[in-house]
């Protein structure tokens, strides 16, 4: 069985067992995380979600926060100035391994929700809802 999880602006297609190296996650190594943006979920029958395939998920195992490879932007501007420039940048990412593969009964499994470091400094920033009263 695979599927196809959306995550950090990209798409992965997942088995169980494979390792992924994603954009960071808000988790710590050792959690327990399920993606619930299932694109499509196959086996002996495939499922095509439109967008989104209801109940499907995918859960993983958090081994580590890591960073990719560095990139090296070299700028060399040619004309009158001769003036270069050396930028290098290393991505924050998130190592999974992949656990199992749901088809449906995702709400069920209580199992947290997978959440990008964007979204949870957003969700830091906003403020709390108000109560409302009921009178």
């Amino acid at each position: 069985m695979f599927a196809v999880l959306k995550t950090g602006g990209k798409q992965y297609r997942v088995e169980a067992g494979d390792l992924l190296r994603v954009e960071k996650l808000d988790a710590v190594a050792g959690a327990m995380i399920q993606f619930n943006d299932i694109l499509m979920v196959g086996g002996e029958t495939v499922t095509v979600g439109a967008p989104l395939v209801a109940g499907a998920a995918v859960q993983a195992e958090v081994i580590d926060q890591i960073r990719g490879d560095k990139v090296i932007h070299f700028v060399k501007r040619r004309r009158k100035h001769s003036s270069q420039r050396t930028k290098g940048h290393r991505q924050h990412l998130t190592l999974l391994r992949v656990t199992g593969i749901l088809s449906e009964g995702a709400a069920d499994t209580g199992v947290t929700p997978a959440v990008g470091m964007a979204d949870a400094r957003r969700a830091a920033h906003e403020p709390a809802p108000a109560a409302v009263s009921k009178e």
